[in-house]
C-alpha cells in the first residue's frame, strides 16, 4: 500500500512538474510588440484570444475601426473611447492589409476580370461591420464566409437568398443566434457583396 501512495505521489508529482514546462507561443500569449499592444492585451485578451485577431482578412483602418466599435456598442467591451483611435491605429499596423494577407487571403490582382468587384466586396462588408461576426474561412459568431457560399452554389436563388439574410436577418438557419438586420446597405451593394460570398470557392 506505502508502495503504491509513493508510486502515486511520483506520477502526480512528475506530471505537475511537466504541465509546468509547457510554453505558449509569444503570438498566443499576448499581442505583437508596438505602441498600443498595452491596450490590446489589456481589453480585448479579456474576451478573446490573439488568433481570432489575426485570422481576419487583410483589410483596411476602417474595418478595424468599424469592429472595434462592434466590440463596444454590442458586446461592451471596456477599451476606453479616449483609446480607440490607438487601438486602431496599432490592430490596422500589426494586423491590417500589410501583415495579414499571407494568413487569409491573395486578392486578385487588377488584370483579372472582376477584380474591381471582389476588392468592393471585401470593402462594403468591413463598412457595415460583416467581419465583426463573420471571417473568411473560420466560423466566428457566424458562419464563415466560405461556408455560407458553400451551402448556396448549387442553388439557382443563392443570391436572393443572402440579400434577404443581409436585409432582413433572422435566425434558424445556421443555428440559435440572430443575426441583425442591414436595410441600410443599398440594393447594389447587396449584388456586389452576395457575389463575392459566392465567388469565395469558385
Amino acid at each position: 500500500m506505502i508502495r503504491f501512495f509513493n508510486f502515486l505521489l511520483g506520477t502526480i508529482f512528475c506530471a505537475a512538474s511537466f504541465a509546468a514546462e509547457i510554453r505558449l507561443p509569444l503570438e498566443t500569449e499576448a499581442f505583437k510588440e508596438d505602441p498600443g499592444a498595452e491596450i490590446a492585451n489589456a481589453h480585448c485578451l479579456i474576451c478573446h484570444s490573439v488568433e481570432y485577431v489575426s485570422i481576419q482578412p487583410p483589410l483596411s483602418r476602417a474595418f478595424w475601426k468599424s469592429s472595434v466599435q462592434k466590440m463596444q456598442q454590442k458586446y461592451g467591451a471596456t477599451v476606453p473611447d479616449d483609446q480607440v483611435e490607438r487601438l486602431v491605429d496599432y490592430l490596422t499596423k500589426n494586423y491590417g492589409a500589410t501583415t495579414n494577407v499571407a494568413a487569409a487571403y491573395n486578392p486578385p490582382s487588377s488584370t483579372q476580370k472582376g477584380s474591381t468587384d471582389i476588392l468592393k466586396g471585401s470593402q462594403i462588408a468591413a463598412n457595415y461591420g460583416c467581419f465583426g461576426c463573420h471571417s473568411i474561412t473560420t466560423k466566428l459568431v457566424g458562419p464563415a464566409f466560405r461556408e455560407i457560399a458553400a451551402k448556396y452554389q448549387s442553388d439557382a436563388e443563392a443570391g436572393s437568398k443572402i440579400a434577404q439574410q443581409i436585409h432582413q436577418g433572422g435566425s434558424g438557419k445556421w443555428g440559435p443566434i440572430i443575426m441583425p438586420p442591414f436595410p441600410k446597405v443599398s440594393p447594389g451593394e447587396t449584388k456586389i457583396l452576395t457575389e463575392w460570398i459566392l465567388g469565395l470557392i469558385r
